[in-house]
């Protein structure tokens, strides 16, 4: 899945110039939380975030001279003075994994996505990338969750997605995660279907291990063998 496909293209942008005030009301308007700052020609040159304006910005002002002087402070304050300018950028020929990889290293929430020659082609953001992978996994169609323990070994999933089909029981989706055991995996399939106990039991007869998948925990890694 490549970001092309996923990423929102009719970016609303800014230019270096622009008044943080106004960016500001524009994010508000809006409901986003990043502006990519580009220039005339679409060549991305910076980024703000709605974080970056509301440290730009005092939470409270009193009417005095002070005060007065911090607010003509404010009105004269640009975009380019708060923007941060080495910006991480995705291509559109990068991978939704490879978007999801980079935001967790990254720890923020967008990535604008730019050409070779650095000019704006759109922006994918976490929101994005849970359209992309909600409509993947098919989980906007009501059905049932499976969490089946296997052991990590050739033929496994065949076995699963014929116990499953035989039972005339349409997928939609199938993923593979660690399990907190060595040499085993837990398959998660959604079935497009709310009668699953038919096929729990011919699981469950065929040796497969059924857990509730509520008692899944994406933190815990897999244990190590003792050392002898």
């Amino acid at each position: 899945m490549f970001i092309d496909k996923s990423m929102t293209r009719n970016v609303i942008t800014v230019d270096p110039e622009t008044g943080v005030l106004e960016a500001r009301e524009l994010m508000a308007e809006n409901r986003i939380r990043h502006l990519p700052v580009v220039e005339e020609d679409n060549t991305l040159v910076g980024i703000v975030t709605d974080r970056d304006i509301r440290s730009a910005l005092p939470s409270t002002l009193i009417g005095d001279e002070e005060s007065r002087k911090e607010l003509e402070r404010i009105h004269e304050l640009k975009i380019k003075d708060i923007m941060t300018r080495n910006v991480v950028t995705v291509n559109p020929t990068n991978t939704l994994e490879d978007a999801i990889l980079l935001m967790q290293k990254m720890r923020v929430g967008a990535f604008p996505v730019v050409d070779q020659h650095n000019r704006l082609k759109g922006i994918i953001s976490i929101r994005d990338l849970m359209r992309a992978f909600v409509n993947v996994l098919g989980i906007e169609e009501p059905g049932t969750l499976l969490c089946i323990v296997v052991d990590n070994k050739i033929g496994q999933m065949k076995r699963i997605v014929d116990a499953i089909t035989e039972e005339k029981i349409s997928f939609g989706s199938i993923l593979v995660a660690r399990f907190w055991d060595e040499g085993r995996r837990a398959v998660f399939p959604y079935l497009l279907t709310s009668n699953v106990s038919r096929v729990k039991r011919k699981l469950e007869a065929l040796g497969f291990e059924l857990l509730n998948p509520m008692e899944w925990s994406l933190d815990q890694l897999p244990k190590s063998e003792p050392k002898s």
